[in-house]
């Protein structure tokens, strides 16, 4: 009778394994093509709307994220399948945990919404140069939760999309075009007439300052030991740092050559001498 016994458990047991062991490759099998399949699909997301010049790289990346990630919840439900499990029921615990899990991380879904909103709106492109999120950095990717920069001295920048979306945004890339104002300031006793002329003169001959908008060279204030000079001069985006730079030493040259004085604050203090002394 006992042998009975453990011959019948001996063929429940070798029954229940070769079912299982069925149900484990057929697991494996499906985490393989679906993984498979979902790297396969991000690309390809990437390869068609890469093909148009009109689709900003940061959508693309976006949408080949997305549905590389639709891929691997698909391949993962299916797997649960396999092992039997009831996926219309895991589906009503998986929306259940979810909004446990929502209330508890609601930061990185505020980042994941904030993400979408800034490929929606695309206040920036990749390559511009923006400042936002108490950082300023070079655009290089948006992702579902983080934005990706680097900055002139080329240092990574992870920055939260949340803090980048309800934050002010200045995009120094938007436009073909920028402004570059200069202060500069010269003694009482030299000749402003003179020292406005060189400059005018100066912004003529360089081939980065435009001509429409026309410079802007006036006197702006009448400091306690300067006359103020403010220049204001327009060029395209890519040109600013370099004329920010060279107009700046320029002017200092210039104004050397021309005996202007370009003073530095200073007081000055008269001794009144008693009388009785």
């Amino acid at each position: 009778m006992d042998s009975e016994k453990a011959s019948e458990a001996m063929d429940f047991l070798v029954t229940y394994a070769a079912e299982y062991a069925i149900a484990v490759v057929g697991v494996i099998v499906i985490l393989i093509v679906g993984f498979i399949a979902a790297g396969w699909v991000g690309r390809a997301v990437r390869s068609v709307l890469g093909r148009s010049k009109k689709t900003d790289p940061l959508i693309t990346n976006f949408v080949a994220a997305v549905a590389r990630y639709g891929v691997i919840a698909f391949t993962i439900i299916a797997a649960l399948d396999q092992f039997g499990v009831e996926t219309t029921s895991f589906v009503a615990v998986m929306g259940a945990a979810g909004l446990a899990i929502g209330l508890a991380f609601q930061g990185t879904l505020g980042n994941l919404s904030a993400g979408v909103m800034i490929l929606a709106f695309r206040p920036f492109r990749q390559g511009h140069f923006i400042e936002g999120g108490g950082v300023a950095g070079t655009v290089d990717s948006v992702s579902l939760f983080v934005t990706e920069m680097h900055t002139p001295d080329n240092v990574h920048i992870i920055v939260p999309n949340g803090s980048l979306w309800n934050t002010a945004i200045r995009n120094y890339s938007h436009h073909a075009t920028r402004r570059c104002d200069f202060v500069l300031g010269i003694g009482y006793s030299s000749s402003h007439v003179e020292a406005m002329k060189a400059l005018h003169a100066m912004a003529e001959t360089d081939a980065r300052v435009l001509k429409e908008p026309a410079p802007q060279i006036v006197v702006s204030n009448l400091g306690d030991s300067s006359v103020d000079i403010t220049i204001r001069l327009w060029c395209n985006a890519g040109d600013y740092w370099g004329l920010k730079f060279d107009f700046t030493q320029a002017m200092k040259e210039k104004m050397d050559e021309l005996g202007i004085e370009i003073p530095f604050p200073q007081r000055s203090v008269h001794m009144i001498k008693d009388a009785a002394d």
